[in-house]
């Protein structure tokens, strides 16, 4: 087996390495940027890309549209920091073939990977059930037609962050997180950034273990 790992934390990726070369005896490359990835999956051809949503520039979930458009058949499983159905439900829309938060025991992630190298679909326990309420509400929700980075910057700023911050963490210039936020508000009809943040903590965008890896300040 060929598992391609995509994180921009190299002790994470170190510890993932681990697992699976133990549980699978698996042919192991590693990316940290979406650059990266999209590279070796032209040449290795991964049975499996396991890749996290937040990278330096571009996303975990833009990566994801970048591999799915070399190879629409590549398998990857989402592998995040996001206890959230919005952001697991997006990555599957996208075309994941599993989504598996990291706070999740090591065996679930061994599952998740058997299952996807056997041709399914998986999804934590802990999200699938919200998940499938989401798809129900479908365009109920106002979130359901932000981009996945939209989605990112609100999750940052219902955390308390200010635009610096979400720059920083993102790896973007202050003025396109600026004009996102701009563009976020004509979407979702509201004029001040409160009514973000209000809309983040409601869609328990504002988790306790972020994707993200935001500065201290």
């Amino acid at each position: 087996m060929r598992i391609l790992l995509v994180d921009d934390h190299p002790i994470v990726r170190a510890g993932c390495r681990r697992l699976l070369e133990q549980a699978f005896g698996a042919e192991i490359a590693e990316a940290g940027s979406c650059r990266e990835a999209c590279g070796l999956c032209n040449s290795l051809m991964p049975d499996v890309v396991v890749l996290d949503l937040s990278l330096p520039g571009a996303g975990g979930l833009q990566a994801l549209d970048l591999i799915r458009a070399q190879n629409h058949a590549q398998r990857v499983l989402v592998f995040s920091m996001h206890p959230n159905p919005v952001f697991a439900a997006r990555a599957i829309q996208s075309g994941a073939r599993g989504y598996v938060v990291k706070s999740a025991p090591p065996e679930e992630l061994l599952a998740a990977i058997r299952e996807i190298v056997a041709g399914g679909i998986y999804i934590s326990r802990e999200l699938a059930k919200e998940v499938a309420l989401l798809a129900l509400r479908g365009e109920e929700d106002p979130l359901g037609g932000l981009s996945s980075r939209e989605l990112e910057i609100v999750s940052l700023l219902g955390r308390g962050n200010d635009l610096a911050a979400i720059a920083a963490a993102l790896g973007l210039s202050y003025k396109t997180i600026a004009n996102n936020i701009t563009q976020i508000k004509a979407k979702l009809s509201v004029r001040h950034s409160g009514e973000l943040v209000r809309m983040a903590v409601e869609r328990g965008l504002t988790g306790a273990n972020p994707d993200t890896k935001t500065p201290s300040r």
